[in-house]
């Protein structure tokens, strides 16, 4: 019964924290709003989680624990390369879109502490070189062109979160400052990024 109760608790604890971190982003989140926002005292809250930075990592794994099984999955699925590049696109900016929150922390955390970062990735059993492997595979079938696979992720992953880390600038210079106007915009970035990537890559027949 204790164990229901603590795992409850600290789900409502990430739910609220998750709810705050949109809301005020990392920097402007206070656990006492995030102890609020659970329902819980502030005492509580830091008996879970001892400071704000711990809880946003629990989040952060918590988070990437969603896209990382389907990053394996594609690797070893048997369908055309513009079609795993095509889900891995959709499946980043999508967990980009439910969690605004994250291109900042990310953004954060590579100045801070890119060895947290690095433990997330290995932590989830992903393996660049097999990432790396499949990718020289197609270049050798001549289904893409030949490139340092790092060079391709690299750009997948700089065309997919910059709109989102820069956002409060670029929705004013480029949208008046107009929110649904650059949500829209964000929306639609799926298909422009996997056209760019696709149509720099593809080997026409």
């Amino acid at each position: 019964m204790n164990n229901i109760k603590k795992d409850n608790t600290e789900e409502k604890i990430l739910d609220a924290a998750q709810t705050v971190f949109i809301r005020k982003g990392m920097d402007g989140a206070r656990m006492q709003e995030i102890a609020n926002e659970a329902g819980i005292n502030k005492a509580l809250l830091h008996y879970y989680f001892r400071s704000k930075q711990k809880l946003f990592e629990a989040i952060f794994k918590q988070v990437f624990k969603q896209i990382f099984p389907d990053i394996k999955a594609f690797i070893h699925a048997e369908i055309p390369i513009e079609k795993k590049l095509g889900i891995f696109v959709e499946k980043y900016i999508d967990l980009l879109m439910k969690n605004p929150y994250l291109p900042s922390f990310i953004l954060q955390e590579i100045h801070r502490d890119p060895e947290f970062l690095a433990s997330v990735i290995k932590g989830q059993g992903i393996d660049l070189h097999e990432l790396f492997t499949m990718l020289g595979k197609e270049m050798e079938a001549g289904n893409i062109r030949k490139m340092d696979p790092r060079e391709l992720m690299i750009n997948i992953l700089g065309l997919s979160i910059f709109p989102f880390a820069a956002k409060p600038l670029m929705q004013l210079i480029f949208f008046d400052n107009d929110k649904k106007a650059y949500k829209e915009f964000l929306k639609q970035r799926k298909e422009t990024v996997k056209d760019f990537i696709l149509n720099s890559i593809l080997l026409k027949a």
